[in-house]
């Protein structure tokens, strides 16, 4: 099962989209309980989305992202700047879906459409890219599928996390980085390191 992308909120204008939600969170500091389900119902897909992406299932998700929410609304005084609420919930959910994930004493599968999406993942520059079923008969679909999932799986937490979020949530680096609470260059490193490490794992399916 995959969960799509929340689409543009306000017409394609994040600035109007931003102004809103700083709206909304003064109101909802006041005591509005409305306007914080405001929030709740502009940010809830992508909440849930990117947790998807760490956890890799959709039940798991939707409790992190509720709980996500949660805490925003227990901290919402300490969000300095108000128009930066989409940021600050993102940055509470991959915090969580990671200690879950950690604290998840059995391994997840993840649902069989992420792993074809992770084959841009896999470009570089170079153009290398991977081999599919088609042009591969000794390697079923299915199987490719899961080997791609077992390598992305095996990856160090930081460099995982740093791919789905970039090359498969849609993510810019720097909101990346901001939602990982580290540096551009170190997301950058991590996505670098993450594409070296699958080529490698994947080498036997990737052509130069």
């Amino acid at each position: 099962m995959s969960v799509p992308l929340e689409e543009s909120k306000n017409g394609n204008n994040p600035q109007a989209d931003r102004q809103q939600d700083a709206q909304w969170v003064l109101t909802a500091r006041a005591g509005d309980l409305g306007a914080f389900d405001k929030l709740v119902e502009r940010h809830r897909r992508q909440a849930v989305s990117v947790a998807f992406r760490l956890l890799n299932r959709i039940e798991d998700a939707t409790d992190v992202a509720q709980d996500a929410f949660v805490r925003a609304f227990q901290n919402l005084e300490k969000l300095d700047d108000p128009g930066k609420f989409a940021g600050w919930l993102m940055r509470i959910v991959t915090n969580l879906s990671l200690n879950f994930r950690r604290s998840r004493a059995r391994h997840q599968m993840a649902p069989v459409d992420d792993a074809i999406k992770f084959d841009e993942a896999l470009r570089h520059p170079t153009g290398a890219k991977m081999v599919t079923a088609a042009a591969d008969d000794s390697l079923s679909k299915k199987e490719l599928e899961r080997v791609v999932r077992e390598a992305i799986d095996a990856l160090p937490e930081k460099q995982r996390t740093a791919l789905k979020l970039f090359a498969i949530e849609g993510l810019s680096q720097k909101e990346v980085a901001n939602m990982m609470e580290c540096s551009l260059e170190l997301v950058k490193w991590n996505v670098f390191q993450a594409r070296k490490n699958l080529r490698t794992m994947l080498s036997d399916f990737v052509e130069d």
